[in-house]
């Protein structure tokens, strides 16, 4: 009854046919993941892609949680005798959490409030009175009420009053207005703490010093921005409406007389506004608008890391791996094409030891001896003037040269990971090691690493940590699977993202594969302990196989697809590897004919994409990059310069560019085309190489501002 419920809410907010959310939840709730929902259940969710499913997923957990408060709500006021027909229909029609709240409120147990102690004295009817505005001596009725704790008939009004004020601050139709009259014009107001107005901590907020601006206008990066500042004691944060308008508004709904009753009730209203309605109110709307700005954020950082987990990867090459530095020399290591350790060593081609000669015949002979194919430089310090002197030594073949980002490298080299993984080895050799990897597979590494320690978000230690971890997780996971990982090559990090498996399986795969050697076939999972067939069905095909025996073992076919394969090879007259490598024979199949109950066009037409280029990685193919050489630092910038650049990180207000003098500039969202932009994500991606001119340089705040208005890209 109740996913019935969901079903029809989800699909009318989210323009979904209820049979696709439908089927989309009944396959959730029996453990299916995310990218196997989208990939090999198109034809029960109506090829529904991931963005929806997780929309669908979001939706249902949303609508559960207030199913739950619900049942707390109705048995908290059952309780107290005070649930009628009525207010329960309410509550079981309600959806809307805010809504649901509102309803609770004159119910919810309070601490002891004035109009709590007020009614105690028995000053209820009294404020009923008060309220219907019709009584002429009301000092006369209230002299009834003088008995016990109430001592005069001032006493005895002004505890009425407390009772008006909270009536009126509970009411759903003030809370509603007063919402409106929020979402219309409420304003963010910050202010410096005199105190700290000018100290070093306070210097990066001065442009909130004394700001003001319409709250639904404030983007999400300056309101983080503006409550890191009041986190750390810098600013105080407002959230206000016009007082004297929102309460005129309250008076036209509860005062509709000129007599005395009239006025105790405009005090009233007055005094539940300013005491208890407007706080309540604006922490809401600070909670909300910290919710909205959190959701944001969070969003460019998880497109931000789907961008840089999906970078070009070098592929399985032999690599040199150089983590940079001038005063400890830089640390090289050699990987063979499976990203083992070959060999490390240090060298110190930079002052202050300068041995450059001695540094070269050590590359020379590394290069030579572990027939290096590539070679990845590190973007930290010294990086350009490792690059340069890379290029000056004699290699016996051509070895292209790629610089390689850094961020988090440090994070991962101390890790439990690591430490797993090079035992025997100190820091700076892992953290080359990881620069190593980076180039050949840039998602294999990178899972290793927090994503909030890879130097893609802003405000990452700001938001939700919650709601960052479960959307960054689910990127990473939307990342692994798309991509497909190699059984026989994958980490156990790795594995713990694929569909299905988890940090349990993926350790069990790891050992069995050191226990019995590689995997020969997908089939040979089920010998995995604990991976049973269901685990088995969500992860087998985006597990690959190269060379397996079965070429359909390193494709994206699953496992209960390949009957259907099988009988189209049997159909050609052909072996299943014969109908990969034969586009004629696949072009002559009517896959119409293998149309069943189960399986439709959509997986149909997936299997024929595969079997067209199997386990073919969706990345992009990498591409090497120069800095311009006469600019290696801020003070060699000059306005109007053209500079090549790659982009560093993304924020909804614009990119952030590298552009070799170890401070990236700023593309303003305004900057960064010809033409109106509103997503800076739809102009530019993480690591694309784009050229930028100079627009100013602020060397004393270390600020560059660039532009990609009318530069060739």
């Amino acid at each position: 009854m109740e996913q019935n419920i969901f079903t029809k809410r989800i699909a009318r907010e989210l323009n979904i046919q209820e049979k696709s959310v439908d089927n989309t939840l009944t396959l959730l709730e029996e453990g299916c993941t995310i990218p196997f929902i989208s990939r090999y259940r198109k034809e029960r969710t109506g090829g529904l892609d991931e963005v929806q499913i997780a929309s669908i997923a979001e939706h249902n957990d949303r609508l559960k949680e207030i199913a739950k408060r619900k049942e707390t709500v109705v048995k908290t006021i059952e309780e107290q005798g005070k649930l009628t027909d009525e207010l329960r229909k309410r509550i079981d029609d309600c959806w809307d959490a805010t809504e649901l709240e509102d309803i609770y409120l004159p119910y919810k147990p309070k601490r002891r409030t004035k109009a709590q102690v007020a009614r105690e004295l028995g000053l209820e009817p009294l404020a009923s009175i008060i309220m219907m505005q019709r009584e002429r001596d009301i000092d006369g009725t209230a002299r009834r009420f003088v008995k016990g704790d109430v001592k005069d008939t001032a006493s005895a009004i002004k505890g009425a009053q407390d009772i008006i004020a909270e009536t009126v601050s509970e009411d759903e139709r003030s809370r509603q207005q007063l919402r409106n009259a929020f979402r219309r014009e409420a304003m963010i107001i910050s202010k410096v703490v005199k105190a700290k107005a000018d100290t070093e901590e306070a210097a990066k907020y001065s442009d909130y010093f004394d700001w003001q601006e319409p709250l639904k206008r404030c983007s999400s990066h300056r309101l983080l921005a503006m409550r890191r500042g009041e986190n750390e004691g810098v600013l105080r944060i407002s959230i206000t409406a016009d007082d004297e308008e929102c309460v005129d508004r309250l008076k036209r709904h509860y005062v509709y007389s000129n007599g005395k009753c009239s006025q105790l009730v405009s005090e009233a209203v007055e005094d539940g506004y300013k005491r208890l309605l407007k706080p309540s109110i604006e922490t809401e709307f600070a909670t909300l608008s910290k919710e909205k700005a959190d959701e944001e954020a969070i969003n460019v950082f998880a497109e931000n890391l789907r961008q840089l987990l999906l970078s070009a990867p070098l592929g399985q090459k032999r690599v040199m791996g150089i983590d940079p530095g001038f005063r400890t020399g830089c640390k090289v290591v050699c990987l063979d094409a499976q990203g083992n350790l070959l060999h490390h060593e240090a060298i110190f081609p930079h002052p202050p030891a300068g041995k450059q000669e001695t540094a070269r015949k050590q590359v020379e002979a590394m290069l030579n001896r572990y027939a290096i194919e590539a070679i990845a430089i590190g973007n930290g310090t010294a990086s350009r003037e490792t690059k340069a002197f890379i290029a000056t030594v004699d290699a016996a073949r051509d070895i292209a040269t790629f610089t390689v980002s850094e961020d988090g490298a440090s994070i991962y080299s101390a890790s439990k990971t690591a430490r797993e993984e090079f035992p025997n080895e100190d820091v700076t050799v892992r953290g080359a090691v990881s620069i190593g990897r980076r180039l050949m597979d840039p998602l294999a590494e990178l899972v290793k690493i927090d994503p909030k320690s890879i130097g893609v978000g802003q405000y990452q230690h700001d938001v939700d940590q919650g709601k960052l971890k479960k959307s960054l997780d689910l990127t990473v996971e939307s990342c692994v699977n798309s991509v497909g990982v190699n059984l026989n090559t994958a980490s156990q990090h790795l594995l713990t993202y694929v569909s299905g498996l988890g940090p349990t399986l993926a350790k069990n795969i790891v050992e069995y594969r050191r226990a019995n050697g590689a995997f020969t076939s997908r089939a040979q999972l089920k010998k995995v302990p604990r991976l049973g067939p269901a685990a088995y069905e969500q992860c087998a095909g985006f597990l690959r196989i190269p060379n397996a025996k079965n070429p359909l073992d390193n494709s994206a076919v699953h496992p209960e697809s390949y009957k259907i394969v099988e009988q189209m090879a049997k159909d050609c007259g052909c072996s299943v590897a014969d109908l990969i490598d034969n586009k004629a024979k696949r072009q002559a199949i009517d896959i119409r004919k293998y149309i069943t109950a189960e399986v439709g066009m959509p997986t149909l037409t997936d299997i024929m994409n595969e079997l067209e280029k199997p386990g073919r990685d969706p990345r992009d193919k990498i591409e090497t990059f120069e800095f311009d050489k006469n600019v290696n630092t801020i003070d060699d910038l000059v306005e109007g310069m053209v500079l090549p650049g790659i982009v560093t990180n993304i924020t909804n207000f614009g990119a952030f560019v590298d552009i070799g003098v170890h401070q990236d500039g700023l593309v303003h969202i305004s900057q960064l085309a010809d033409k109106y932009v509103s997503d800076p994500t739809q102009v530019v991606k993480l690591h694309q190489h784009v050229m930028v001119r100079v627009v100013e340089v602020d060397r004393k705040r270390k600020r560059i501002a660039l532009s990609m208005r009318g530069t060739t890209r």
